[in-house]
This record gives structure tokens, C-alpha cells and sequence, in this order.
């Protein structure tokens, strides 16, 4: 479901002293480079895993940046923080943010962009003196990787209503640890409500992390919508044996399962062509051992498309083919669903507003939608919602060497920076 109204939104273009206006690009490298120390790795990227104490000691930075911009901060249930600059008059906020957790080899950009490039927006406008009539407000989602705690986006999830506060407290980790506990843990579980937000737009800035943009010199992304997505998780039962005295034609190998459902999944994008994609992410194999048979695998399904229709269509064919498999081989496999995701459409006014706005600041522009969900695809069911992208050298994200040229990040803020203002005032 998306929300159903578009979004009317003021043209700034004859209003003094704001054409003109542009953020401070060296105080937003400068944050972003400060927040990508909080867990740095080796090679430039940075580990912050969600409610870890390196999460939480981000999260303490980003609040103090809050702070000092005198911002109202509430947190909820799920640890979500909200950065509010108050407007003119009490309306609901123009919301923009994202996350500022990652992947175990992730990236300095990768959310925590969408989070600073936020901020810059409000002390720009503070600054110029330029306060509109809606509130704006800089959210940080909790989990939206997905990294240590299933479903992934699981803080807008519960912020929009689509997933249960209780719920997604007592997901789990691999070792037992809940949700809740590591809030309490690293102290942001919060008091304020969610699941009902009274937002009035919501606008996300984010890094491509594809290889699009890059390739059709482009600086900005309108980004249309993003991919549905059903992520499975499947168990396989075979038999352990000798490698070298058991005949292939008596095996009931685990393994080979396994890596044979890979290939028919990769087999599937060729059959279907278009938007599909497939993907095997994570594997485990037992007893793990050169010269045994495995007995067990466990291993991921990520499945994605932009039509909803034919990500069933995928769904049902990937299925026939692991029911295939699993009758040749001999071997059992068991399914549990860990995210599903329909696809979603961002508002038609919210998309022609960010490609307008960019285009007006002299940036060249191409729609597209996301492969990668978004705290934003959540969004989009409870107010008009757009993301605006700016190129990834090489399409590279979740990994160390994640990078976006500085005139890029800079010229997204700027994009944001209009596109907010013509939404608040």
C-alpha cells in the first residue's frame, strides 16, 4: 500500500535569498568522515552492526549533533531516533533521514549519509535564517541492514505499523540475544509511540549503491520506486558418508543441494530476463569437512523484482525447481521465510519535484527505481515519499571500498536541501 495523495509543494523560485542557498559541502564530508571512525575496519569501511555498543556509540554522536542544533529528540519503542527543528506553525513534519547501521564490510555512506545530509540541511537553513512552516525532522531508523536481527528495515517496519513493536522485540539473534535486550543494553529503547506517524512528506537522500548512474553520467537519481523482495531461508537434510567410498549414484548430499538450487536460481534470472534477480548470500555446510559428505545446509534465497506479479511468478517457479531437486537428490528441505516485501511506487509529485529541483540547480537527472529496499519503501505507505540517489564509483556498496565523489554527495545534499524547503513552506 502507498500513500494515495500527492503531495502539493511551493515553488521557491521567486522567494529572496533562497535560489542561492546552498549547504556548507565541507562540514558534511567533515561529519560523515567523523561518524565513519565509530566502527572503522580496515580498508576505509566501517562494521557498526545494529545495537552493538559501536551503534550505540554512533548513535550517541548523531544525537549530540542533535543537540547541537537545538533539535527536539524523542526515541521509541525500537530504539528509532527523531531529530525535530521546529516550524512556524504547528504542522506535521517534513521528514527526511535513513540509518546509521551497516553491514559487517560495509561502507562510510550507506545510510549514514541520508542521516547527516539531513542535519546539514537544518543548520543550513538555520543559519540563513530561513525557518518554513513545517517542522523538518531528521530520522535515524534502527536495523534497517538486517545485519544481526531479521526482517531488515525492521525500525521503519515498526515506526509505519507494518511490523508489531512486541514482535520485533523479541527477534533474535544466532545466539539467543532479543531485540530488546540489546536496546536496554546500549540504552535506546525509548518511551515515544509508534506505528501511527503523522508525517507530511518524507524525502530520503541515499548513495545508488548500483552501477547506473555512473554509467549514464548522471549526478542525480529520481528514484521511482523500489524492488519487491522475499528472502527465504531453507533448510537441507542429506546423509553423511564417506567422499571417497560412497558412489554419487548412492549420495544424499546436502551440499550439492544446495549449490544445485543456486544455479537454477541464477538459471531462473536467465529464463526470466527483465528486473529479476536472484541471489544465494549465505551458505553453511555440515560437518564442513574435506572428505565428508555434508548432511546439512543452510543457506539464503534473496529474490527481487519491480512487478510484484513476477516476483510471484519467481517465487513459484523457484519453488518447483527446489521441489525438483530435492526428489533427485534424496535429501529433505524445509523453508522459513525471513522478509517479503511488495513492491512499491513513490508518489508522482514527490518523484517530478526531485527530478525538477535537481535539474533546476543545473544537475543532469534520470529516473530509476531502487534495487536495494529503503527505510523509504516503508514510508511510502503512510505519506508522499521520494529518495533521491546520487552515483557509487563502480556500483560498489556494502563493502570497504564503497565511494562517492564529494562534488556527488554534495550536489545530492543541495538537491535535498531545495527539495525540503519547497515541501515545508
Amino acid at each position: 500500500m502507498v500513500a494515495e495523495l500527492s503531495v502539493q509543494y511551493t515553488d521557491t523560485a521567486n522567494i529572496p535569498g533562497i535560489d542561492g542557498l546552498r549547504v556548507r559541502g565541507d562540514r558534511l564530508l567533515q561529519r560523515l568522515d567523523e561518524l565513519a571512525q565509530i566502527g572503522a575496519i580496515a580498508g576505509g569501511g566501517v562494521c557498526r552492526l545494529t545495537l552493538t555498543d559501536a551503534d550505540k556509540a554512533g548513535r550517541d554522536q548523531v544525537v549530540q549533533w542533535m543537540r547541537d542544533l537545538g533539535l527536539s529528540i524523542t526515541i521509541d519503542g525500537i530504539g528509532n531516533i527523531v531529530g525535530t527543528w521546529p516550524g512556524t506553525e504547528d504542522l506535521p513534519p517534513v521528514m527526511t533521514g535513513s540509518h546509521i547501521d551497516t553491514v559487517a564490510t560495509g561502507g562510510r555512506y550507506d545510510g549514514n549519509f541520508g542521516v547527516l545530509g539531513g542535519l546539514e540541511v537544518i543548520q543550513t537553513l538555520q543559519e540563513a535564517g530561513i525557518r518554513p512552516r513545517h517542522p523538518l525532522a531528521v530520522a535515524v531508523f534502527t536495523n534497517e541492514e538486517g545485519a544481526r536481527f531479521h526482517p531488515d528495515m525492521m525500525g521503519s517496519m515498526v515506526y509505519t505499523g507494518s511490523l508489531s513493536l512486541a514482535e520485533a522485540l523479541a527477534t533474535t539473534t544466532n545466539v539467543g540475544t532479543t531485540v530488546e535486550e540489546e536496546l536496554r543494553r546500549i540504552g535506546y529503547q525509548g518511551d515515544a509511540p509508534c506505528g501511527n506517524p503523522s508525517v507530511h512528506a518524507f524525502a530520503e537522500l541515499h548513495i545508488e549503491q548500483g552501477p547506473v548512474m555512473e554509467q549514464d553520467s548522471v549526478t542525480i537519481g529520481a528514484v521511482t520506486g523500489v524492488q519487491g523482495m522475499s528472502w527465504m531461508e531453507y533448510t537441507v537434510k542429506g546423509v553423511s558418508n564417506h567422499a571417497g567410498t560412497t558412489p554419487m549414484r548412492l549420495r544424499h548430499d546436502a551440499g550439492y543441494a544446495a549449490m544445485a538450487i543456486a544455479l537454477a536460481a541464477r538459471e531462473l534470472t536467465k529464463e526470466m530476463g527483465g528486473n529479476q534477480v536472484a541471489t544465494v548470500g549465505s551458505i553453511r555446510l555440515h560437518p564442513n569437512l574435506v572428505n565428508v559428505i555434508p548432511n546439512t545446509a543452510v543457506f539464503t534465497l534473496d529474490l527481487r523484482n519491480t512487478d510484484e506479479l513476477r516476483l510471484q511468478e519467481a517465487e513459484r517457479r523457484m519453488a518447483e525447481k527446489i521441489g525438483a531437486i530435492a526428489q533427485a537428490e534424496g535429501v529433505e528441505i524445509t523453508a522459513r521465510p525471513l522478509v517479503r516485501l511488495r513492491p512499491v511506487d513513490f508518489d508522482p509529485a514527490m518523484i517530478d519535484l526531485v527530478e525538477t529541483t535537481a535539474q533546476t540547480l543545473g544537475f543532469s537527472t534520470k529516473r530509476l527505481p531502487s534495487g536495494a529496499g529503503h527505510d523509504a519503501g516503508l514510508l511510502a505507505a503512510v505519506c508522499p515519499t521520494a529518495m533521491i540517489f546520487v552515483p557509487s564509483v563502480h556500483g560498489i556498496s556494502h563493502n570497504v571500498k564503497e565511494y562517492t565523489a564529494p562534488e556527488d554527495l554534495i550536489a545530492g545534499a543541495n538537491v535535498l536541501l531545495h527539495t525540503l524547503l519547497q515541501l515545508a513552506l
